[in-house]
């Protein structure tokens, strides 16, 4: 089966290739801006959402336009017309009382910033392993250059790559390679199902009917986020509204790399081991809305909104759908109150019957004592709860949960080298059927 990756490289460019970068890429936020412009008052006066080819008729004798490449000016056009579209979308999917919140007309971005550059693979030739990327002929009438070149990565078949973008984020450039990728589904069981609970400290605890049980630790992104707002609030400190500057822009980006790199590689560890155990279900507890309306104080909300779940809920899922494995979003109303062990009757969310109590507690340490006073891992109970949710409509088993995994589960930290699949089971069933 084919699917699509990206690979991305941080850019350290000359100064004169840092001249040409920030030149093209000022160009199109400039033209991106004149499109938005265009469809905001077509929007507005008629209701009309303008097309691709409506955006890349009107504006092709825009001096932006003409500054670039033509096909990279029509990319950012084509971006313009997308967003619009995506709010027609998402206004109707409000109508239909499927979302919560009106969207929001798609605005225009910052005056002086800058925005990506898409080439198209026809557009970008290889030789003598560099990349040459085309200007527009106004660049070479006007500043005698015609083109700027990048060192193409030893990793990647040329053959496989269908775009590349040169992405400006921060006061850095990044290239961004998007190419073909065949992958062999796997044997999988889908009757072997994964419960997540995602949190805090514990930013995804897993639980599965294979006898497994496994925390991801977050306390090193809470630590790294602690750090970035003490740095932003000290920058700050007596600076008018909307302050900026290079060192905010270095730190803000060195934060924003580590929190992708956590992404990828707790879902791959998610992911690997689903593979690994031929696990063929994936149940990931989401409550929709829960970081807007997150209400657990002043520091825990900042801590909670700040941990990127949301971001790793979906890089999961993309990866569940490149190996086949399937991805299944459930509320998770109730999960961390009910005792799992017990199997007390789980509510959903706003059906909570009159009188209902659990039959357990949680405790402090992270702790949850059942009805027959033994202690579990409470994330743990969770998760397996949050199999519950879905056992029914699903088919699912779960006589396979064990004590082990609930009570003592690995803990994994994604920077510290660990041979995963040896966490293998944890034995001693006490799943209910």
């Amino acid at each position: 089966m084919s699917n699509y990756g990206c690979q991305q490289e941080l850019i350290t460019p000359s100064k004169e290739l840092r001249a040409i970068l920030e030149y093209a890429c000022e160009e199109a936020n400039k033209l991106t801006n004149c499109g938005t412009y265009y469809s905001r008052q077509l929007y507005f006066k008629t209701g009309h959402i303008a097309g691709k080819y409506e955006l890349h008729k009107l504006l092709k004798d825009n001096p932006h336009f003409q500054s670039l490449y033509s096909h990279v000016s029509q990319q950012a056009l084509t971006s313009v017309a997308e967003s619009f579209k995506s709010f027609k979308a998402l206004k109707k999917a409000f109508f239909n009382g499927k979302i919560d919140q009106f969207p929001k007309v798609p605005n225009y971005r910052s005056k002086d910033g800058f925005t990506l550059l898409t080439f198209p693979k026809a557009d970008v030739k290889l030789k003598d392993g560099l990349l040459r990327f085309p200007l527009g002929g106004k660049v070479k009438a006007w500043f005698g250059i015609d083109s700027f070149h990048l060192k193409m990565p030893s990793n990647l078949d040329y053959k496989e790559v269908k775009e590349i973008r040169v992405l400006p984020r921060n006061g850095a450039f990044y290239v961004e390679y998007v190419y073909r990728v065949t992958t062999e589904k796997p044997d999988l069981d889908p009757s072997k199902v994964l419960g997540i609970d995602p949190g805090i400290s514990n930013w995804l605890t897993c639980v599965s009917n294979t006898g497994s049980g496994f925390i991801i630790d977050g306390k090193h992104l809470k630590s790294l986020n602690q750090w970035y707002n003490k740095q932003v609030a000290r920058l700050k400190t007596n600076q008018p509204q909307g302050f900026w500057s290079k060192k905010l822009a270095n730190i803000t980006e060195k934060r924003n790399r580590l929190m992708r790199d956590a992404v990828n590689k707790a879902a791959r560890l998610v992911v690997n081991h689903c593979l690994h155990a031929q696990i063929g279900t994936l149940v990931f507890g989401w409550n929709r809305g829960q970081k807007d309306g997150a209400n657990m104080g002043k520091k825990t909300n900042q801590k909670f909104v700040q941990i990127p779940t949301a971001r790793l809920k979906e890089r999961i899922a993309q990866l569940c759908e490149q190996y086949g494995i399937c991805f299944v979003e459930t509320e998770e109303s109730y999960t961390s109150k009910t005792s799992f062990v017990d199997g007390d009757f789980l509510p959903t969310l706003g059906e909570k019957p009159e009188g209902w109590k659990e039959s357990g507690k949680r405790t402090k340490r992270g702790l949850y004592r059942t009805a027959q006073n033994q202690y579990i891992n409470a994330d743990c109970n969770g998760a397996a709860n949050i199999l519950r949710k879905v056992s029914t409509t699903l088919g699912l088993k779960l006589g396979g949960v064990s004590s082990g995994a609930l009570k003592t589960p690995l803990r994994i930290h994604i920077w510290i080298a660990q041979e995963f699949p040896a966490l293998a089971t944890q034995r001693t069933s006490v799943g209910a059927a």
